[in-house]
Order: structure tokens, then C-alpha cells, then sequence
């Protein structure tokens, strides 16, 4: 592993990449978690989890193009195949306004580890297919569900062009990855999004981050944040306030590159 010390492009001294997570869960389940504090009975069909996740693409995913396009940011969407099945015309808006579209699997509960090393290279290869059909243009991120890659999903997404993945978190800085079947980029996740506070203060999402932001812009000459946020719950009001005041306040600073994740990758393979 080598980790690129050059500065970023123009000298700036961050990097912020806006992350946003736009899932969908298989027919009949719910997300694994949720603001409501009564548990289910173990088989029990959670309505009203199924009616909470599909808030993404109904209303949070509009709301989160909305403060982007106020801040003139534009984000990496890591997006299930199904949901762009589900919501076309806001796929397509996503890519007409220029963020980009990366894979995240199928569903959010068809997590790699438990698929055969076949099902797997399948559902890497579907997921490609069905954002390209929707915006005629291939992918080239990926994002595993609840970062669960296995040892061949690296490989197999070398094999299907990809030039990026966010599944390993070993460090603060993106690296060439090399596989057998050739190189791909790194890019570490954060260690802290928008669901960590799914119980608590929507407060706290934009303290830590604005925390972080002060230590790494005072204190390094090359810092990076993953900004981290889910449509569905994100996207709602109390946490949409946050991001668009966490976003405003980074760009009140010098040297702050906001960048997509194939921006990043590019730049680190040009490097090599």
C-alpha cells in the first residue's frame, strides 16, 4: 500500500466528499434499524420500517439535491439497483445535475459475504447494468452493503471496470489497492454518518463533523472528510438542516476541495 503525499489539486487543504447512501431493502423487510424504540417479533412484517426506508426516494434524496445545488457541491451517490428501479426520474436528475452514481448492491440486506463467490460477481455485474440502462453511462464506484465486501469483491469489481470501492477503512487517505486483476482505488468511509444519531441529537452530526473539519484543516497539510448521509433518514428535515450547515460552514474556508469519488480516484491513479 502506498499512500499518496502529494498535496490535493490547486494546494488545497481538505478534501470534503458528500456521500449519499439512496438504498432500498427487499420486498416485505425493513431497514435492520430505525428511530422507533419497540422492537418487533422475530418474522413480524415492520410496516412502518418498510414506509420509513422508502422516504429516500419519495422526499430525502429530492431534499438533498436541493442544499447541493444551493451549495453547488456535487456528491457521490451510492445508490441500490432497486432503487433505481423504483425511482427513475430522480436517478436521472441526479446525473443530469452531475453527481455521481455509484453501485451499492441490489438490495441492502443482499450482503456479499453471505452469497456465493458466483452470486456475488452477479450482483455486482447487475448493479452496473441497471444504472447504466437508466443514465447511459457505466459506473465506476462501489460501495458494498453495510461495507461488507468479501476477499474477491475487489477483484471481481476490477474485472467489471470499476475504479474505486469505499470498503476498507484501514486509512485516513485514499490508495491504489492492487489485485490480481489489476488496480483499483481505496477510498476510506466514514467513521461516522448521519444513523449514529438516529436516537440521539441532530446536533451532535454537525458538531462532529465540524470538529473534525477544524482539527485536520489547522493541524495537516493534506486532510480528507467522508461526509456521510442515508436519503432516508438524512434527508428529513431535522438532518437536512445540519448538512446544509455543516456544508455552508466548510465553504467559508480557503484550499477546501469538495470532490466525487471518481474525481478522487482519478487523481490518485494519475499519481502512480
Amino acid at each position: 500500500m502506498t499512500i499518496d503525499r502529494r498535496h490535493w489539486p490547486n494546494d488545497a487543504k481538505i478534501a470534503i466528499l458528500v456521500t449519499v447512501m439512496f438504498e432500498s431493502w427487499s420486498e416485505g423487510k425493513a431497514p435492520p434499524y430505525s428511530p422507533m424504540t419497540t422492537a418487533l417479533k422475530p418474522g413480524t412484517v415492520d410496516r412502518l420500517g418498510i414506509s420509513w426506508s422508502e422516504y429516500g426516494g419519495k422526499a430525502g434524496i429530492w431534499r438533498f439535491m436541493k442544499i447541493l445545488d444551493e451549495m453547488e457541491i456535487k456528491a457521490t451517490v451510492c445508490i441500490s439497483g432497486k432503487s433505481v428501479e423504483l425511482y427513475p426520474e430522480a436517478v436521472r436528475e441526479l446525473y443530469k445535475k452531475g453527481h455521481e452514481l455509484a453501485g451499492h448492491s441490489y438490495t441492502q440486506d443482499l450482503i456479499l459475504p453471505y452469497l456465493t463467490p458466483e452470486e456475488e460477481r452477479g450482483v455486482i455485474r447487475r448493479c452496473r447494468e441497471i444504472i447504466e440502462r437508466a443514465v447511459g453511462f457505466k459506473p465506476v464506484g462501489w460501495f458494498s452493503p453495510v461495507a461488507a465486501p468479501t476477499e474477491h469483491t475487489a477483484e471481481f469489481l476490477v474485472e467489471e471496470g470499476f475504479l474505486w470501492h469505499g470498503d476498507t477503512n484501514d486509512t485516513d487517505l485514499p490508495y491504489p489497492l492492487k489485485t490480481a486483476k489489476g488496480t483499483i482505488v481505496a477510498i476510506p468511509h466514514s467513521d461516522f454518518t448521519d444513523n449514529r444519531v438516529l436516537r440521539g441529537s441532530p446536533r451532535d452530526f454537525y458538531q462532529v463533523y465540524k470538529d473534525t473539519f477544524d482539527f485536520l484543516y489547522r493541524t495537516e497539510t493534506k486532510g480528507m472528510i467522508n461526509l456521510t448521509v442515508h436519503a432516508h433518514f438524512g434527508g428529513r428535515p431535522l438532518m437536512s438542516a445540519m448538512l446544509a450547515e455543516i456544508l455552508r460552514y466548510m465553504k467559508g474556508f480557503p484550499g477546501v476541495w469538495f470532490a466525487r469519488h471518481d474525481e478522487i480516484a482519478r487523481w490518485v491513479l494519475a499519481g502512480q
